[in-house]
């Protein structure tokens, strides 16, 4: 039998009287985080069974719309370099960083160039 760590990150939501989330919070204290706010997360597990991706995205109340644009754009970059790292798959995780780019223009949240 293998000697397996347990890690645990713990999210906690706080939510208005219309299930509206007022708050995220969130700790992973083995990587020395504690107590730390958020304002939008998006978790996603893959079901083997069901051959299916599960997701729970939420935002807080007054999470503003430039904010999501920024937000989505860096999660579409990370998850280029995270399928890239999983699966050795350069062109692709370059064309999705290219869509990254053409999506920033769109939104209109390229930095200005210097």
């Amino acid at each position: 039998m293998s000697d397996l760590k347990k890690s645990t990150i713990e999210i906690d939501v706080l939510t208005n009287e219309n299930n509206l989330p007022e708050k995220i919070n969130w700790a992973a204290k083995e990587a020395g985080v504690t107590d730390a706010s958020a304002e939008a997360m998006i978790l996603s597990f893959w079901d083997k069974n069901a051959g299916t991706a599960m997701r729970v995205d939420l935002w807080t109340k007054d999470f503003s719309v430039d904010d999501m644009k920024k937000f989505m754009h860096q999660t579409l970059l990370t998850m280029a370099d995270s399928f890239e790292r999983a699966t050795g798959e350069k062109n692709i995780s370059e064309d999705l960083r290219d869509y990254c780019h053409h999506f920033a223009d769109k939104m209109g949240i390229l930095p200005p160039l210097s």
